[in-house]
């Protein structure tokens, strides 16, 4: 009894923002009744007139007052939302949570790009993320506190967040040359300290995730510490995801060290319950490959009932892709893991500008051959169209546009 009378005191303390709403939505009530009372017995239509207008207020005030209260809950649990519409809330929670499952395996600026742009039509998205990468502010946190790289995982979490746009642009900001951070982004950083605090960096994903209010969630492939190796045609290796698109060698296959890494228990629950799974869009071999040389997860989307899609890149990549027609790279993938991996390839047919091309060119990059044909005979099915836009130069796709099309597979549900 004393603890109930306690937690009812709590609601008094002052600045919580509940007892203003409270009282008017009582003030609502307690209109509504006393004019509802006497409405119908009063015989002078002035009166009556008068009564309506009473419970009319009642009703109105009472909204209002449920209105603020469920405001004042819903901005405390999602920080994010204080200047949102409670319609928009509301649809957020609900609408969204009866999108698809969509799991997208990847990582890098791509992945984070469709991430973006799925989130506006379902929350029930699952990002698994290599942690293959050893390159920039990634790599050099990821030796010097022997931590999970976080890059390709930051870009993720703030693709799906739903925290106000400062927020995002905090995680996302790089310190200049002329520091002793010099390259590494505040996101990196953020993630290196949680993962200190909570001795664990699948921990340090989730509570970041709560920070930035996350639609979805975003899974590390692995929590094993792997490093990427590429064999090449010539016979050589390269060790190391930075390192093997810069050594510009045709690659023969890539693997794992250690080879048979443990797949994240997330990572195969959410595949197994996901309705759509998204390969891509990145780089081939160092952002989606990579997830898929862990067993358990090409297992796991190979057994799946789910729509499987390969979402190809517009362009070749230096170092990696070069010369790989659109068949090149599926029979890579199927390679590298099995080939009921996928249903669909979503290949771009738009045109790019011959400007942006030539200055492609000049980096060796080209436009990636659609041979629809022969991936058709090997059973897989093909998607064409212009999902292709050009941002300060760069060649990126649509994230609209592109996920409305996954999202129309999901009609075959």
């Amino acid at each position: 009894m004393k603890s109930s009378l306690s937690i009812i005191a709590k609601w008094l303390y002052p600045g919580i923002g509940v007892k203003r709403w409270v009282g008017l939505s009582a003030f609502g009530i307690f209109l509504l009744v006393f004019g509802a009372r006497y409405l119908r017995s009063e015989e002078f239509w002035v009166i009556q007139i008068l009564d309506t207008v009473i419970v009319i207020s009642g009703i109105i005030i009472l909204i209002l007052g449920i209105k603020m209260l469920m405001r004042s809950f819903i901005a405390a649990y999602v920080p994010s939302s204080k200047d949102s519409e409670l319609v928009d809330i509301l649809y957020q929670r609900k609408q969204l949570g009866r999108g698809p499952k969509i799991v997208t395996i990847g990582g890098g600026t791509g992945l984070a790009v469709l991430l973006s742009g799925l989130k506006e039509h379902t929350s029930n998205i699952t990002a698994v993320v290599t942690v293959a990468d050893d390159g920039g502010s990634s790599g050099r946190l990821r030796q010097e506190f022997d931590i999970l790289p976080p890059g390709d995982i930051r870009n993720c979490l703030v693709a799906l967040a739903d925290a106000p746009a400062l927020m995002r642009d905090l995680f996302q900001f790089r310190f200049d040359t002329n520091s002793e951070l010099s390259g590494h982004s505040f996101g990196n950083l953020f993630i290196t300290v949680m993962t200190r605090l909570t001795g664990d960096f699948e921990k340090a994903i989730k509570e970041t995730s709560k920070v930035l209010a996350l639609r979805g969630q975003v899974i590390p492939s692995t929590l094993n510490n792997v490093v990427l190796v590429a064999e090449h045609k010539d016979g050589t290796t390269t060790v190391g995801e930075d390192k093997i698109p810069r050594s510009r060698r045709p690659i023969k296959r890539v693997s794992l060290d250690p080879a048979e890494p443990q797949a994240t228990p997330d990572a195969i629950k959410a595949i197994e319950e996901a309705q759509i799974i998204v390969l891509g869009p990145g780089s081939l071999y160092t952002s989606i490959i990579p997830n898929l040389l862990i067993k358990e997860i090409a297992q796991a989307v190979a057994n799946s009932g789910a729509i499987k899609v390969y979402v190809c890149n517009v362009m070749t990549q230096p170092g990696e892709t070069d010369g790989l027609s659109v068949s090149d790279q599926i029979k890579e993938l199927v390679g590298h893991s099995q080939s009921r991996i996928l249903d669909y390839c979503i290949i771009n047919t738009g045109e790019i500008p011959v400007e942006v091309l030539n200055r492609y060119a000049k980096e060796s990059s080209y436009l990636v051959i659609n041979d629809r044909k022969k991936i058709e005979s090997m059973g897989y099915r093909t998607i064409e169209d212009d999902f292709a836009v050009i941002e300060e130069d760069v060649i990126r796709h649509d994230a609209e546009r592109l996920a409305n099309i996954i999202l129309g597979l999901g009609e075959e549900i």
